[in-house]
């Protein structure tokens, strides 16, 4: 577990930026945490270190934005609105054994469908410790996300 503290949006795109060059097709990375934690800033960096040019927006209403130009696909999901458990409706087995890097906003509603190995990164506001102060902590599940957020984390030193 790796936990940091950035204290602008672009310290946040820059986290997800310098997380970009160690993901893979079929990595899965869960992004949790309160409305307007900076997940889809997270994001947008992700994208960057992808070499994705595309603007990302909040998949909110769409469910799933692709983004296909970068080094590899971006598969980014908010699957807040499937509270109800219909995630098998949209063929998250596809996306997981696909040619991509899956985003996800919210994983808890599709707690069920997870694969075995991803990174979980819990985004926590902090206002009172000032408007853009937020906490994130990098939980890995399996030995190659836990090897890439000890070089995440050696990077940020």
């Amino acid at each position: 577990m790796f936990e940091t503290t950035v204290t602008s949006p672009e310290q946040t795109k820059a986290l997800g930026q310098a997380l970009a060059p160690a993901l893979q097709p079929r990595d899965v990375i869960l992004l949790d945490g309160d409305l307007g934690a900076g997940k889809t800033t997270f994001t947008k960096g992700l994208a960057l270190g992808l070499g994705i040019k595309r603007n990302v927006k909040s998949p909110t209403f769409t469910i799933i934005r692709e983004y296909q130009s970068g080094r590899i696909p971006l598969y980014h999901m908010d699957v807040y609105r499937l509270e109800d458990g219909s995630g098998d409706e949209l063929g998250l087995d596809e996306y997981f054994n696909g040619d991509g890097v899956n985003v996800i906003e919210w994983s808890q509603f599709i707690a069920d469908e997870l694969p075995a190995q991803y990174l979980r990164i819990i985004f926590k506001r902090d206002d009172a410790a000032g408007e853009n102060q937020r906490k994130l902590t990098f939980e890995p599940v399996g030995a190659r996300f836990e090897k890439i957020v000890q070089q995440l984390e050696d990077s940020q030193k």
